[in-house]
């Protein structure tokens, strides 16, 4: 049985709570475009990012459920469930169509919680 497509609330609304980085994304895509076992410099060298970007991208995915440690070392493509993986796949199949927007409703999200604390500041009258 196939299951339903998301409406496109539903997969903005997806990508807006999934994801903090577009970098969180892209890894995301590389693990799943190559689904094998991955160290952590791997994954530096193919994205061309930074120890610091990885690390925090991947540990966004695995508390998300979208990837698994084999150990220590060593991560792979694994959602935690067929419903996950069929958001993953509408996700990819919209940032290859539309990157921009993906990017944007990532950006807005995350620029909110940045909105929220700089709001913090602001002089009271």
């Amino acid at each position: 049985m196939r299951s339903r497509l998301p409406s496109p609330e539903e997969l903005a609304e997806f990508v807006r709570s999934s994801f903090r980085s577009v970098w969180a994304l892209e890894l995301l895509f590389l693990l799943k475009r190559e689904q094998r076992s991955w160290t952590r410099p791997e994954l530096i060298a193919a994205l061309r990012a930074s120890d610091h970007v990885v690390t925090k991208s991947l540990d966004e995915l695995s508390a998300a459920g979208f990837v698994s440690s084999e150990d220590e070392e060593r991560v792979i493509f694994m959602p935690a469930s067929q419903a996950m993986r069929d958001m993953i796949e509408q996700t990819e199949m919209l940032y290859t169509k539309q990157p921009d927007a993906v990017r944007r409703l990532i950006i807005a999200s995350s620029s909110g919680s940045l909105a929220a604390f700089a709001d913090a500041f602001r002089w009271k009258d």
